[in-house]
């Protein structure tokens, strides 16, 4: 992927070198160390398992940003960047609407989000009540080398699927599914948690497309990169490596065909109207 020296987002947020310590609600379903084993063991975001807000006290200790850092943090801000023109583009194109851009909330190890405490455990994840996508950097060495899917590009799907959960929101997709899943059983809101998701991984296809032909920052063997990525976090595939049978009324991503498939619907279409995935019955 293409993206030294090109224009960063203004929408970061960086809080590296300071470990945030506190209490906070927001994390329900699961209950909260559930959900931290599951970002720990899986490496997926949760957005599905982050609802509601909190607020409690909290501390903060300094610390040095190395080389590594610093061009990560560089790489996800290009990343963003890319994403805000991309969608503002689309959204005007073939919406005929304004697109928002979501902050973007760099951390180490623990910070406060809105939907509770964030950590390097749970992942990437959205978090539609304060319209911020939270990320440990440090999530991109567990997807290279524990996960087996590493690669530049398979890092910028990670942020373009995030990104994508903030397009929902702003398209009033996640509002309406999340008010759906609040009165489902567990089945039916793992269900639409799916649904919710392979959307995202359509909409980061959509990005890739988009990216490929306004910046030219796609090289090749990227696309590879990013289907490799989606292949490791599908739900049975990480069932399987944790040593299980895979269980599909518990799935919340989508298996990684199906994760695979609709990124390259979404990179092969380049339009909205091809993620639709609450619309058709076989996903």
């Amino acid at each position: 992927m293409k993206w030294q020296g090109r224009r960063g987002s203004s929408n970061i947020e960086d809080r590296r070198g300071r470990a945030s310590i506190g209490r906070a609600g927001g994390v329900t379903g699961l209950g909260a160390v559930a959900v931290l084993l599951i970002g720990y063991f899986l490496g997926v975001d949760v957005t599905p398992l982050l609802e509601g807000g909190g607020s409690g006290s909290s501390y903060e200790t300094s610390g040095q940003l190395s080389e590594q850092d610093r061009a990560m943090g560089d790489f996800v801000s290009v990343t963003l960047a890319d994403t805000e023109e991309v969608w503002a583009d689309i959204f005007a194109s073939q919406l005929g609407r304004s697109y928002t851009p979501v902050t973007l909330v760099l951390f180490s190890q623990v910070t406060q989000s809105a939907c509770g405490n964030a950590s390097g455990a749970t992942g990437p994840f959205y978090c539609p009540t304060d319209k911020k996508v939270y990320l440990d950097t440090d999530f991109f060495a567990t997807l290279s080398r524990q996960l087996g899917a590493g690669g530049d590009f398979a890092a910028a799907y990670v942020v373009a699927h995030e990104v994508a959960h903030h397009v929902q929101d702003e398209l009033g997709i996640l509002s309406k599914v999340n008010a759906v899943r609040a009165r489902a059983s567990e089945a039916e809101s793992n269900a639409l948690s799916v649904r919710i998701e392979l959307q995202a991984d359509c909409f980061s296809g959509i990005w890739a497309r988009h990216a490929a032909e306004t910046f030219g920052s796609v090289e090749k063997g990227d696309i590879a990169e990013a289907m490799n990525a989606a292949a490791k976090i599908g739900d049975d595939t990480l069932q399987k490596n944790a040593g299980r049978r895979p269980m599909p009324d518990s799935f919340t991503h989508g298996t990684s065909e199906q994760r695979q498939r609709w990124f390259a619907t979404g990179f092969e279409s380049g339009a909205v109207k091809s993620c639709d995935t609450f619309s058709v019955r076989n996903l």
